[in-house]
């Protein structure tokens, strides 16, 4: 690194720091916390446990993004300070060109979230896998990515919790409903929406010959009061049955799982993971909630497509990422070429490239 080239980044990281403060609203969070501590301090905070847990939720949440901001400050500050002593003595060249790499690389990841500035970005979601065709190969496929997704929640501080699980006839699973909870998470997995494909010798083949298995991923915002939708309970079917699976000694003794089907839309939401019928129920009307919000959206976004003469193509072969296991290692996004030859870490959960690339590339 040169002179000149120190001189011009110090210049730019300013106003990219600047911007972030503002995008990010750093001082409204600052007042946010100092307000949420203050009410924690008060005796009775946790008389009403729920309400507490949702308040230390939110100084989580605040937390989480003005600490990573305020360490991306200090690394600036260090920064400026090696680039000054570089201009007087060149011995610190070396050390001005390693601060700049690492202070690039957290101003990159902090700066992803400006992208994330859909309606419902900020909000936690429900995140679906479906296996397709295929049988055992497909609901085994859909377990791997259901351990690779749950990893990848882990790494970035997510909580997640199973909402509904529908298991394979022989392995794997069929679906599998989950909350996930985390600031962005909406935004960050509105990436992963779409059908992924896995090429690899099958464990559940004799013959030891290659298959092709898919599944598909589909994510919907969590909506609360923000968004007003009209359900007339005259065109919802609502079954109740036993909770399948792990969950519990009582979870499996009653009937408390419920499945709701829109029949205008023949949008289908279960929910299992209350003891509690009633609360399995408002689950799962909140689930239905999201899925029909989203459903009008996509409705308006073919109109316009259909006004402008855009084609666009939802179908099943539209898969977004192939993960090739043989003849050769590789995980292609099909949609940003970005690709990478170590197939371990990726279904271990190492996803941010994909993910990254596709929030800087897409158009929204």
């Amino acid at each position: 690194m040169t002179i000149d080239e120190i001189q011009s980044n110090v210049a730019d990281l300013t106003a990219r720091i600047d911007k972030l403060a503002k995008f990010l609203k750093i001082d409204e969070i600052k007042a946010k916390i100092a307000e949420i501590d203050g009410i924690m301090a008060q005796p009775d905070f946790w008389d009403d446990k729920e309400k507490a847990q949702a308040t230390v939720q939110s100084l989580s949440s605040n937390k989480n993004i003005l600490e990573p901001y305020n360490k991306l400050v200090r690394e600036a500050d260090d920064f400026q300070t090696i680039a000054e002593l570089a201009q007087e003595d060149e011995s610190f060249l070396e050390e001005a060109d390693s601060a700049w790499k690492t202070l690039f690389e957290h101003l990159e990841k902090l700066e992803i979230v400006s992208f994330l500035s859909g309606k419902f970005d900020r909000f936690n979601c429900f995140f679906y896998i479906h296996a397709g065709a295929g049988g055992t190969e497909s609901c085994d496929w859909a377990s791997i990515l259901l351990r690779m997704y749950r990893r990848w929640f882990e790494r970035r501080g997510w909580k997640d919790e199973i909402i509904d699980m529908q298991p394979g006839d022989e392995a794997g699973i069929k679906s599998a409903v989950l909350k996930v909870s985390g600031e962005f998470a909406y935004g960050y997995m509105r990436a992963e929406r779409g059908v992924h494909r896995l090429v690899r010798i099958s464990p559940f083949d004799a013959n030891a010959r290659r298959h092709t298995s898919f599944s598909s991923i589909d994510v919907f915002p969590e909506i609360e009061t923000e968004i007003d939708i009209e359900i007339d309970e005259k065109d919802l079917r609502i079954d109740t049955y036993r909770a399948s699976g792990a969950g519990g000694q009582y979870v499996n003794r009653t009937d408390s799982a419920v499945r709701i089907t829109h029949l205008p839309t023949g949008v289908v939401v279960a929910c299992q993971v209350e003891r509690s019928q009633h609360k399995n129920r408002a689950m799962a009307m909140q689930m239905l909630k999201a899925r029909l919000y989203e459903l009008e959206e996509e409705k308006q976004k073919e109109q316009a497509a259909q006004i402008s003469g855009t084609k666009t193509d939802n179908s099943w072969g539209n898969q977004i990422r192939s993960y090739v296991l043989q003849p050769y290692q590789m995980v292609k996004d099909l949609r940003t070429g970005v690709e990478t030859g170590n197939t371990a870490a990726v279904l271990d959960g190492d996803l941010d490239q994909f993910v990254e690339a596709w929030i800087r590339s897409n158009d929204r």
